[in-house]
C-alpha cells in the first residue's frame, strides 16, 4: 500500500473516531453521584415509585402543559437522621434530536431547588449554563414559562424550553401525586 493510501486511511479512521465521540455526547454524573449532588453523601435515599392514575395524569399534563410518556414515575426522597432533606427526580427527554438527562431537586416543601445536567448529547453550545438554570429556582409552577420572566438562550431555545418543561413536569407530579396525597 502506498503512503497516500495509508495517510488517507488514517485520516478516515480519525474522522470516524471524532464523529463517534461527538455522537456520544457528554455524561457528567451517574445515578449515585447525582443523588449525592441532591442530598449529600451521608443522606439516606429512598426510591418512591409512583403509579399514576388516569385522573392524575390528566391533572399533571394540564398543570405542566406537557405530555407524560409514562404513568410510572420515580422520585428519590432524601433524609438525614429522619429529617426530610427534599425530593429529586431524574428526568430524560429529547431536546432537538438527542437526549438530555437532568437531576431536578425540590425542597422539603416542594419548591424547585436545583437542576443539574447529568448527560447532554446535543452539541455543547446548545447546553444551558448553570446560571441560566438559577432563574428557575424557587418559582411557582405557573411561572416557569420562557419569555414570561424567564430569559431564553439565544441559539439554544429548544434546550431552554425542554429544561423548563421538565421542571414543570416534576413540580406538577410532586403537587398531584405527593403533596395532595399527604394533605
Amino acid at each position: 500500500m502506498n503512503t497516500f493510501k495509508q495517510g488517507r486511511r488514517v485520516l478516515l479512521i480519525l474522522l470516524g473516531v471524532l464523529v463517534a465521540l461527538n455522537a456520544m455526547g457528554t455524561i457528567y454524573y451517574g445515578k449515585k453521584e447525582a443523588l449525592e449532588l441532591a442530598f449529600g453523601k451521608e443522606a439516606q435515599v429512598e426510591m418512591q415509585s409512583l403509579f399514576l392514575t388516569e385522573e392524575q395524569v390528566a391533572k399533571i399534563e394540564q398543570l405542566a402543559r406537557t405530555k407524560l410518556e409514562s404513568k410510572l414515575f420515580t422520585f428519590y426522597v432524601g433524609r438525614d437522621e429522619g429529617k426530610l432533606l427534599g425530593y429529586a427526580a431524574i428526568e430524560s427527554h429529547t431536546v432537538r434530536t438527542k437526549p438530555e438527562t437532568l437531576l431536578i431537586t425540590l425542597t422539603p416543601t416542594g419548591e424547585l431547588d436545583q437542576i443539574h445536567v447529568l448527560a447532554f448529547h446535543e452539541p455543547p453550545e446548545y447546553q444551558p449554563p448553570e446560571r441560566w438554570f438559577a432563574q428557575l429556582y424557587r418559582r411557582q409552577l405557573t411561572e416557569l414559562n420562557l419569555n414570561y420572566g424567564i430569559q431564553g438562550i439565544t441559539g439554544a431555545t429548544l434546550s431552554s424550553r425542554a429544561a423548563a418543561s421538565s421542571a414543570r413536569k416534576v413540580l406538577a407530579i410532586y403537587q398531584i401525586a405527593i403533596k395532595e396525597k399527604a394533605d
